[in-house]
């Protein structure tokens, strides 16, 4: 895949020392674009590239023609049950939003704008494995903590 054009397409990738651990916080902030298709944020214990057979922790993806919030995770390879049950769905195009993942002891807790959005039953252990967090679609990240 070639590169992607970068104003249009934010994309963060980083590492969480120490991987995840239950009461630590990741803050996303961006804008989404005027036309977004999809964000997608990705928990995991691979590197950061897109195909390794890493664990993945955390997907969640956003898809704004569908109003959906689908959440999944990937163990030795194979992705399980996709969740997507929501309460609302908090995302609108050319606006910021501010999305929070709470890890907790059982589950990881999702808040937009300080709303709880969903949670996610943790399915890889130990959470201290997944130690890299990449984000990308249609949004302008503006802070990622």
């Amino acid at each position: 895949m070639e590169e992607k054009d970068k104003k249009d397409h934010g994309e963060y990738i980083g590492a969480i020392k120490g991987g995840m651990r239950p009461s630590m916080k990741l803050v996303i902030m961006g804008i989404i674009n005027k036309k977004p298709k999809s964000i997608e944020l990705i928990l995991s214990s691979a590197p950061l590239e897109e195909d390794t057979d890493g664990d993945v922790g955390l997907q969640l993806k956003v898809n704004f023609p569908d109003k959906a919030v689908q959440r999944n995770a990937r163990l030795a390879g194979k992705w399980g049950k996709p969740e997507t049950t929501l309460s609302f769905f908090p995302f609108a195009p050319g606006e910021s939003f501010k999305m929070e993942i709470v890890c907790e002891h059982q589950q990881f807790r999702i808040l937009v704008d300080g709303q709880p959005l969903c949670g996610f039953t943790h399915r890889v252990s130990p959470l201290a494995s997944l130690t890299a967090l990449r984000v990308f679609g249609d949004v302008q990240l503006t802070k990622v903590a």
